[in-house]
């Protein structure tokens, strides 16, 4: 695993980087994830092995650093990953970016659009008012969630069978989590949504099958952006499917090559 220092906060964000001659996909993890628990067996998977693909947890989250003085709002997230980009010297770049971490994708493209050949995010917060779970942790408030919240929602996922987001959980600080669902909650002006429609890049959008229907799917069609489905799977779909997000991921960057 490599770390790279973030400049602004001096905290070490960690990553795997897996090699390949093709262009780079920068992987950005959901609330209470980490890449480097979620995205291996997706990496692994057909068709992706010969693209560098980089995996990153997060600050706050599993290997890397947890400032608590970090503000870990989707956009000081973004503005971090933008450093690291340009430390890599990413001139050419596919973005992937689940749930929370498609909020931050979203954020992350606006900032360095002319690197990117393509989008590809799933099912990600495009608006305020944030998920279910962002709701709930943003409604205990930042002391009790620190206090008790935290291993409540532990306790909680262990008991609802969501052992892989129970362990995501455990690794990730308590701050961080709290500030990043407040984030969600709260949204930002303009909206990931309309930042995603203004994006002129290639851009696709990853649903699980069990989360269809969506009323997002006409709006995202009719702003040009490309839908993909995972069979057999829902939100948790790097779990669920690993080979069916890979899959949508190669797919997506087959529609991003032939609209360059």
């Amino acid at each position: 695993m490599k770390e790279y220092l973030v400049q602004s906060s001096k905290a070490a964000l960690r990553y795997h980087d897996l090699s390949g001659a093709g262009a780079p996909i920068l992987f950005i993890h959901g609330l209470g994830c980490a890449s480097s628990l979620d995205y291996p067996q997706v990496a692994a998977a057909d068709g992706l092995p010969k693209h560098r693909r980089i995996l990153v947890d997060l600050l706050g989250s599993a290997f890397s650093d947890k400032p608590e003085e970090f503000e870990y709002s989707i956009e000081s997230h973004a503005v971090y990953l933008q450093e690291f980009v340009e430390h890599l010297k990413l001139d050419e770049f596919y973005l992937f970016g689940h749930s929370m971490g498609g909020s931050i994708a979203i954020s992350l493209a606006r900032r360095c659009e002319k690197r990117l050949k393509g989008i590809l995010i799933s099912e990600a917060n495009l608006d305020s008012g944030g998920g279910f779970f962002s709701r709930r942790i943003a409604k205990y408030g930042e002391k009790a969630y620190r206090s008790f919240g935290h291993d409540e929602t532990i306790r909680e996922a262990r008991e609802g069978a969501s052992t892989n987001w129970a362990a995501g959980l455990e690794s990730s600080s308590p701050v961080a989590i709290y500030r990043e669902a407040l984030s969600l909650v709260e949204g930002t002006s303009p909206s990931w949504r309309k930042t995603l429609h203004a994006l002129n890049i290639p851009k696709t959008f990853i649903y699980g099958e069990q989360s269809l229907p969506d009323p997002d799917v006409s709006d995202l069609e009719q702003h040009d952006v490309r839908i993909e489905i995972v069979r057999n799977a829902g939100h948790s779909m790097a779990w669920e499917s690993p080979e069916g997000v890979a899959a949508a991921i190669v797919n997506g960057i087959r529609f991003s090559d032939s609209r360059s």
